[in-house]
């Protein structure tokens, strides 16, 4: 079992920046993809960027391409999602996961959440105008 818990949230201004944070209860993590979601009220949980075990591999959605950066600590369990040039449309809650199916993998990650199987209990983000 995987704990994931979420941190960094808050209020920022459009053109502002934020860090967001997510520490794993164990370190068997380090071996997972890992991704970050978000899910605005009255949408669908949609996919931000995902990251490969040792950071090879990198996807970004294209809403978020150029302003978002995702990384990972290995050593301290800890994925993180560097969130630039906010708009309002990014105001959401930030959900991180954990993709165990397929460890030390590098060529296919995913970005479907159907495909992650432990989450985070999430942050708020909200980009006020």
């Amino acid at each position: 079992q995987v704990q994931l818990v979420e941190s960094g949230g808050g209020l920022v201004q459009a053109g502002g920046s934020l860090r967001l944070s997510c520490t794993a209860s164990r370190r068997t993590v380090s071996r997972y993809t890992m991704g970050w979601f978000r899910q605005a009220p009255g949408k669908e949980r949609e996919f931000v960027a995902v990251i490969s075990w040792n950071a090879a591999s990198i996807v970004y959605a294209d809403s978020v391409k150029g302003r978002f950066t995702i990384s990972r600590d290995n050593v301290l369990n800890t994925l993180y999602l560097q969130m630039n040039s906010l708009k309002p449309e990014d105001t959401a809650v930030y959900y991180c996961a954990a993709d165990t199916d397929d460890p030390y993998n590098n060529y296919n990650i995913r970005s479907e959440k159907d495909e992650y199987d432990y989450w985070g209990q999430g942050t708020q983000v909200t980009v006020s105008s």
